[in-house]
């Protein structure tokens, strides 16, 4: 007897997603690797630094004691909040109320996809910087609404140009979402691009949502600012933060967002029926990082200096000037020998093939010339291609090892 089997088809809102465009890249590096070839990865931002012992030790403490074995409240813990409010207070001069305005989240990624879910109805715009960290496209289709983007462009440091936004897409737009310091291109807005965003806002009617995850990797006296330190700023909007980078807490998920209470409580409500917060011990680990002692930050972000120089300087001998950045742990620099394609480069349907698309094509080139895998700008949207991205979070003598492999192919 012939078994029927049942068709499963995904659903359209999957279908809308835009396509992994590093299949093939992902697929050449297992296959070195099955050959026994040793790759070095450049492409993830996943710190290798370990998260600081205190912070452990405050999570082994906690799990020790069953009542934190069960079901945590979404909103989280009133002592976690109250830590967030707290090291707001201190880094940014910015007042929180820890009953309103700070929501825990399951690592800043979660809260940023789920936002537009919040927020966006079917058909309305979301405003989003392009290239971008991919989240903030994604989250956007799946709540059914409309991308439109914001060209960061080298000429204007890779901040938006509000002025090029179009009434119509302005008039339609509901969310905004922006992300300094910036990934990929590891830009710092500046106090006078933010009130130009909150004036957008306020004309407009758009929430912003600000990601400023890697507010704390900052180089040579750099000291990114808070959205929220702006006037005006939490009438119109929120922030995200998260422990992943600043506590080397990755695998922890555990981030935040804060400001408006209306859209604090939005996301809660959503989140009410799709998790039930996070792990208590955890929290209490959270609350250590952000109370605790600050050092292995200030370690960090000098190792990342360090790393950062090492490579910049390294591939400068072999021809390759890199631009070098003042905060996060990526190097974003056009494809050496080539001018940025941007927007001659329209429809990238074939850049999962090397031949589609300069970064991809000299990104596949890294990995079988040299074992080397950083990450195709194209992969962070249309206005990303011309450029790659290689991240700071492999040790220091790996990343020695990368410098000599890549000089080796560019010379």
């Amino acid at each position: 007897m012939t078994e029927t089997l049942v068709t499963i088809d995904k659903a359209e809102r999957l279908k809308q997603l835009p396509p992994y465009l590093f299949v093939e890249l992902d697929r050449a590096k297992q296959r070195l690797e099955a050959q026994g070839q040793d790759v070095i990865d450049l492409g993830v931002g996943d710190p290798d630094l370990p998260t600081p012992a205190h912070i452990i030790a405050r999570l082994k403490t906690s799990a020790d004691d069953p009542a934190n074995h069960r079901y945590s409240f979404t909103q989280g813990l009133l002592p976690l909040r109250q830590a967030i409010a707290g090291w707001y207070q201190r880094r940014f001069g910015v007042r929180l109320d820890p009953a309103t305005e700070v929501l825990p989240l399951l690592g800043s990624k979660e809260g940023l996809a789920h936002l537009p879910l919040a927020l966006v109805n079917p058909g309305e715009v979301v405003l989003v910087p392009d290239p971008c960290y991919p989240p903030y496209r994604s989250g956007t289709i799946l709540a059914g609404g409309t991308v439109a983007s914001m060209p960061l462009l080298a000429e204007n440091q890779f901040l938006p140009d509000f002025g090029a936004i179009s009434q119509r897409a302005a008039r339609a737009a509901k969310l905004m979402f922006l992300n300094y310091p910036n990934n990929p291109t590891a830009a710092v807005a500046t106090e006078a691009c933010f009130e130009e965003a909150i004036q957008l806002a306020k004309e407009y009617h758009i929430i912003i949502a600000h990601d400023a995850a890697y507010s704390e990797l900052a180089f040579d006296g750099t000291k990114p600012i808070s959205f929220l330190q702006l006037p005006d700023a939490k009438e119109v909007g929120v922030e995200f933060h998260s422990l992943s980078k600043t506590s080397q807490m990755t695998g922890w998920r555990v981030g935040w967002v804060c400001g408006n209470a209306k859209v604090i409580a939005a996301l809660n409500q959503l989140k009410t029926h799709l998790d039930s917060g996070i792990f208590q011990p955890v929290q209490f680990a959270a609350i250590e990082a952000l109370q605790g002692d600050q050092q292995p930050l200030a370690d960090a972000v000098a190792t990342y200096q360090q790393r950062r120089d090492l490579v910049v300087e390294g591939l400068a001998k072999a021809g390759w000037d890199i631009p070098k950045p003042s905060a996060t742990f990526y190097l974003w620099s056009p494809v050496p020998g080539r001018v940025p394609a941007h927007a001659a480069l329209r429809g990238l349907a074939d850049a999962g093939r090397s031949g589609g698309s300069p970064s991809m094509a000299f990104a596949t080139r890294t990995l079988e010339e040299a074992r080397v895998v950083i990450t195709p700008g194209a992969g962070f949207g249309e206005h990303g291609e011309g450029f790659v991205r290689l991240s700071l979070t492999v040790p220091t003598p790996r990343l020695q090892e990368a410098v000599a492999r890549l000089s080796k192919i560019l010379s």
